[in-house]
């Protein structure tokens, strides 16, 4: 007998990523292609549905998890909005890929899809409680409890990077003023320096000053905002991933220094601030381990009934 295998999927705007997975972690194929533009949820799905044929010829995976651009409800099912994809809105993704594929199907937010990915088999795999930000154009977060992953009754939970930092900071795309995102993103990064990212990680190594002056102050910030997380949520760890990561060597300092001035050692104790170390394969990886939790699921509820 084959061993058991389901799918991840991670949606894009510009590619759909998909790989089959072994319950240990094992990528057995991996594929990418194209998102059709414009975007519309059903082109998406018949571009999805044929990849997913592709991938699995012979109907075998018992599961297939999708990692939207959005936010989904909290039962898996519908994508409630998609960013950068065109007239998504309450689309009942899973009911329509299930319809055409038969497989068991389940959805959640592109970064809480890369959270369950490192929690599995990246920087978090060594820990059942930790919080993950991604630190790109936006903030981007997931929370994993016991080694689940928590979405809060409606299905948004996690939302890390809208939190307050300052009440009277610039406003944010959420409605929110001062957000940590607002201090923390690329954007907020280009609006603060006039410099990207990447840039300002190459003057940190060549010893620029303003550049190490910029990131020690970015850790503060980032140290403050990660500080209101811990109180509530304790963490064995905190994984930092995105594009800003790259130069987390310059800011970590800084942020382990502000969570230490902030937060009560009794809830910070043994906590560990770690880089994501599965990149752009997060997304994938984090969609399998989904649909290997809603094939157990499936599997726990047909032995109760």
């Amino acid at each position: 007998m084959s061993e058991l295998e389901v799918i991840g999927i991670d949606l894009g705007g510009t590619a759909i990523k998909l790989g089959r997975f072994r319950m240990d972690g094992t990528c057995v194929q991996a594929l990418s292609v194209v998102t059709p533009q414009p975007a519309t949820p059903t082109a998406v799905v018949d571009v999805m549905v044929e990849a997913i044929a592709h991938l699995d010829p012979k109907q075998e995976a018992i599961a297939i998890g999708i990692g939207t651009p959005g936010p989904a409800d909290a039962a898996g099912r519908i994508a409630r909005v998609a960013i950068n994809l065109t007239g998504w809105l309450d689309v009942p993704l899973a009911d329509w890929v299930e319809a055409k594929t038969g497989c068991p199907t389940v959805l959640a937010n592109d970064a809480n899809c890369a959270g369950l990915g490192e929690a599995w088999l990246g920087a978090g795999r060594r820990f059942r409680n930790l919080i993950l930000l991604t630190l790109g154009t936006g903030v981007g977060g997931a929370i994993i409890l016991e080694g689940k992953l928590f979405t809060g009754h409606q299905g948004t939970a996690g939302e890390l990077g809208l939190i307050t930092l300052n009440p009277n900071g610039p406003r944010c795309n959420s409605g929110n003023q001062g957000s940590l995102e607002q201090y923390i993103s690329v954007q907020a990064i280009r609006r603060r320096t006039g410099k990207d990212p990447a840039e300002l990680g190459v003057l940190a190594r060549e010893g620029d000053k303003f550049a190490l002056e910029f990131w020690e102050s970015y850790g503060h910030d980032l140290g403050a905002g990660l500080a209101s997380h811990i109180y509530i949520l304790t963490p064995e760890a905190i994984v930092i991933g995105g594009g800003v990561s790259a130069s987390a060597e310059f800011f970590f300092p800084a942020a382990l220094a502000e969570i230490e001035r902030r937060v009560l050692p009794s809830s910070r104790e043994g906590l560990q601030l770690l880089t994501a170390e599965l990149g752009n394969q997060a997304g994938i990886v984090g969609a399998a381990k989904l649909a290997w939790q809603k094939a157990e699921a499936l599997k726990v509820g047909k032995l109760e009934g």
